[in-house]
This record gives structure tokens, C-alpha cells and sequence, in this order.
């Protein structure tokens, strides 16, 4: 459209000058008129009329089937183009096509990676509930087969199969606080405890899992007790998880997992740090998620439901809290929450 109008305003200036030299300028017109002068005037004036129709036309044109197509996509994407953009020039709607394009396509490439972890999760939690099931199928048959007479056999296999059934029953669990959790559905039974008290009931549970791994757990505070208002059943859970996993990955000689609690303002943090294997920067950012594995390759069997720090994150914002984590790949792993101080 613009290539026309430069036309016309071109043609328009061209035939003014003309008819300026040669009914102005008496020597020019005398000239002029005397040879071809009413030949370059008809030319002109000609040009003149169809430049103008030329432009009329053509912005007929543009402007009946452009609104036509803007018509048709916008009852497509009704949401996107407006009765005011039926009368947009082409440059400004071509931007704004461009920008259209480039959310969708954005959009596209999130919905491509949402179904990549879908995939992923579903793939999780078949392998979570299939390895104890298959564990207790497996030891069922051998019993029923005639291993069940043997009684030291028997109690093994019995054993194993109560374990499995727990774990089945934990992950089962799990996915149902964890839908909780999300749905918004989270109730908080808030009370004054000491988050001191609390931690060390937690490491007395986890004592015997400690000394399984040969792993020392110490408490570092600079106050003997520190008050914090929270839900203190599952604030136990999330120090249940952090401990436990801290435990579980140190597996190294005089692994140590430290707890630190201390005082900032009107917020406790309580840091929960290990000497293990770390974790690296490029899945660092994925820690939270369902049944995200930091180890793909690191035995299932260990136990864990692969939904424990997700649970953890949930819970702490629930209570409008947040956690955070800090590691060095083949170091260590550090994760720091805070609660309200009374």
C-alpha cells in the first residue's frame, strides 16, 4: 500500500509542476503551447486521473479482501484479533501475526515438554508400583510351591513380603497426600512446639537407618530451644525426608549429615546438609519433581517412594515457606527451610 500512495504523490507533485510552468511562466507557456504544449498537458493530466483511480482501486481491493481474511481468521483465533484490527494497515498486522506465531509456538514447545514429563511420570510410577509387586509375586509362588515348608525359609520370604507390602503401601500413600497437595487441599493443624525437640525425636527414629550406612548425624544449634508456629506433624514428615535422604546418600567413609537450626528476624532456618556423592548443576533444578531421580542408575531397591522432596515442597508452601538447596557435584548437599519464629 505504500509503494501506491508514494506513486500517487509522486504523479500528483509531477503534474503540478507541469501545469505550473506552463500556465505560470509566460516564457515556458508561450513556448510550450505554441509546439506540444496540449500534448504534455493531456499526457499528464491523463496520468493524473489514472494514478487516482489506480489508487482507489487498488485500496479497494486491499482493504475489501484483507478485512475479508481478518474476518475469517478471527473467527479462528477470536480471541486474538479485535473488530478495531479489521482496519489495520498489512505491516502493523503482519507484526502482529508474527507475535501471534511466536506465542504459539512458545506454547507448542511447553505443551511438547509437559507431555515429555508425563511420559517420564507415568514411566515412574509404573516402575515405583511394579518393583514390590512383582517382589511379592515372585516370593508368593516360591512359597506355594513348597519353599513354605521349610520354616527358615518361610519366615524369610514372609519378611520380605511384608516389607514390600509396606513399601507398596507408602508410594500409595504418597501419590494420595501428593494430590492433596496440589489440589490445594492441605489442612494445617498449626501449634508452638521446638523445632530443637522435634529434630532430635527425628534422629533418634533414624538412628538405626543411620548406623546401617555408617553415618554420623549432628545437631548444631545456638539456642537450646527455638519455638516455631507450624503444623507439627508434617513439619516432622519434611525432616523425615530431608534426614532420610541425606542418610541415603552418603555413601561414603565418615559420612557425616549435619542439621543446623538458627535464628533470622521472625524466621527459623533449619539447614540439613551431607558430605555425599552431590548433586549435579544440570539436575539440580528438577530435585522437586514427582519421582525425579537425581541417580537414574542408583538401585529403586534402596527403598523410597521418589515423591519425598516434592512432599516436602508442598508442605513448606503450604505454610508460606520456601526451600532452597545448594550443591557441589562429589561434595556434598545442602537444603535450608525456614518457619515462623514464635
Amino acid at each position: 500500500m505504500k509503494i501506491y500512495r508514494l506513486t500517487f504523490l509522486a504523479a500528483l507533485f509531477l503534474t503540478a509542476c507541469m501545469l505550473l510552468l506552463v500556465f505560470v511562466f509566460d516564457e515556458v507557456k508561450s513556448e510550450y503551447v505554441a509546439t506540444n504544449g496540449q500534448f504534455f498537458l493531456g499526457l499528464f493530466i491523463s496520468t493524473f486521473f489514472l494514478v487516482i483511480v489506480n489508487y482507489l482501486v487498488v485500496d479497494f481491493l486491499f482493504s475489501y479482501y484483507g478485512k475479508r481474511q481478518i474476518q475469517k481468521i478471527s473467527t479462528i483465533l477470536p480471541e486474538e484479533i479485535s473488530e478495531e484490527d479489521h482496519n489495520l494497515d498489512l505491516q502493523e498486522l503482519s507484526r502482529r501475526f508474527s507475535d501471534l506465531n511466536l506465542k504459539n509456538t512458545t506454547e507448542i514447545d511447553t505443551m511438547k515438554e509437559m507431555e515429555i514429563y508425563r511420559k517420564e511420570y507415568i514411566g515412574n510410577v509404573s516402575h515405583e508400583l511394579k518393583t514390590p509387586l512383582f517382589t511379592i509375586q515372585g516370593y508368593l509362588e516360591t512359597l506355594t510351591e513348597g519353599a513354605i515348608e521349610n520354616i527358615a525359609i518361610r519366615d524369610k520370604y514372609l519378611d520380605r513380603i511384608d516389607k514390600s507390602v509396606e513399601r507398596l503401601l507408602t508410594i500409595v500413600k504418597d501419590l494420595d497426600m501428593i494430590n492433596q497437595y496440589e489440589s490445594d487441599q492441605i489442612t494445617l493443624n498449626k501449634s508452638r512446639f521446638d523445632i530443637n525437640l522435634l529434630i532430635r525425636e527425628m534422629i533418634d527414629l533414624l538412628d538405626l537407618e543411620a548406623q546401617k550406612k555408617d553415618t554420623k548425624i549432628v545437631l548444631q544449634t545456638a539456642s537450646n530451644q527455638i519455638l516455631v508456629n507450624a503444623d507439627r506433624q508434617k513439619i516432622s514428615q519434611v525432616l523425615m525426608n530431608l534426614i532420610s535422604n541425606a542418610i541415603n546418600y552418603s555413601n561414603r567413609e565418615k559420612a557425616t549429615v549435619t542439621i543446623k537450626t538458627s535464628v533470622q528476624n521472625t524466621k527459623v532456618l533449619v539447614t540439613v546438609e551431607d558430605n555425599g556423592m552431590g548433586i549435579k548443576p544440570e539436575t539440580l533444578p528438577r530435585i522437586f519433581e514427582r519421582f525425579y531421580r537425581v541417580e537414574s542408575s542408583r538401585n529403586r531397591n534402596d527403598g523410597g517412594s521418589g515423591l519425598g522432596l516434592a512432599i516436602v515442597k508442598h508442605i513448606l508452601e503450604a505454610h508460606n515457606e520456601t526451600i532452597t538447596v545448594e550443591s557441589v557435584y562429589l561434595e556434598g548437599t545442602k537444603f535450608i527451610f525456614s518457619l515462623p519464629k514464635v
